[in-house]
């Protein structure tokens, strides 16, 4: 999920997996798999950023708990 701000500046959380199109129009629109758009302040640039920033720490974290298993079960099995 990102938080993002409506332009009357309520902040919101959009699933991010969701998006389907950003377009500035001036205004920036999101529109989602379902349909649903949103006009929200921040510029298409920014929006990028915080999907990359909202992916990096899931698949980290997953990558690093992956390795951790793995390790931890060679060790079991050295043992």
């Amino acid at each position: 999920m990102i938080e993002v701000t409506r332009l009357n500046g309520a902040r919101f959380s959009i699933n991010c997996d969701l998006i389907e199109t950003v377009e500035e129009t001036p205004d920036t629109v999101i529109t989602l798999t379902n349909g649903k758009k949103f006009i929200v302040s921040e510029n298409m640039e920014q929006i990028k950023k915080l999907v990359i920033s909202f992916k990096k720490k899931i698949y980290c974290n997953t990558i690093w708990f992956w390795s951790w298993t793995i390790e931890f079960n060679k060790y079991k099995l050295l043992k």
